[in-house]
């Protein structure tokens, strides 16, 4: 079979399973859209949001592209966050980057990707920015490892700068920005950056005039 088909019939299989087990369950879902997370991953199949986290449909917000960016010109996630912030009131967003990432490896090269060398040029740049420490690093995987997790950070800081999350900070306190790891060799989520909501920006990117 082939394999969109097979997605067909694994629907099918699916949506009977959920209701023998409770046939509310879609009615249900029909008016359920509040989730308290926004979470921002990468496209890579390996990643599932809602598999990793062991969550279900209407408890988390998602959005994903190459390597959990958030880039100040990305329309698709400014659109995406701002709904989550100031429609649906999310209390935290997650950015989660993952072990073994295409896009990170993509940029520690020199080769050309066409357009996707648009896109990694904002991991560049974060390698640029902390390349004493990742070159210190004694191994490529140790290398690879440590760009995933400062690209995690560099991505919540990102997202601290927005208009949106600083809005949203002086009106309401929340929401609160992670920065996860997941690691594919264990299934293990690892935390490796925090902001709290209200946390002391650089003063060049406080905005006081909202």
């Amino acid at each position: 079979m082939e394999a969109y088909k097979k997605l067909l019939q694994n629907n099918a299989e699916w949506a009977a399973a959920q209701l023998k087990e409770d046939p509310e369950y879609f009615q249900r879902l029909v008016n359920l859209q509040q989730p308290q997370v926004l979470w921002i991953g990468c496209s890579d199949s390996r990643v599932p949001a809602d598999r990793i986290t062991g969550t279900h449909p209407g408890e988390i917000f998602v959005h994903r592209n190459i390597s959990n960016l958030v880039v100040p010109t990305d329309f698709n996630l400014l659109s995406v966050l701002q709904y989550a912030v100031e429609i649906l009131n999310v209390r935290h967003i997650i950015v989660c980057g993952h072990h073994n990432c295409g896009g990170i490896s993509a940029a520690m090269s020199n080769q050309s990707y066409g357009l996707l060398d648009q896109w990694i040029w904002n991991i560049k740049n974060v390698y640029r920015m902390h390349r004493e420490e990742i070159d210190a690093a004694p191994t490529y995987e140790e290398k690879h490892q440590l760009l995933t997790k400062l690209n995690v950070k560099e991505q919540v800081m990102n997202l601290a700068k927005t208009s949106i999350i600083q809005n949203a900070w002086k009106q309401h306190e929340i929401p609160h920005l992670h920065g996860w790891v997941y690691d594919l060799r264990d299934g293990i989520i690892n935390p490796v950056f925090e902001m709290e909501a209200g946390t002391p920006l650089d003063p060049i990117f406080e905005m006081t005039n909202i």
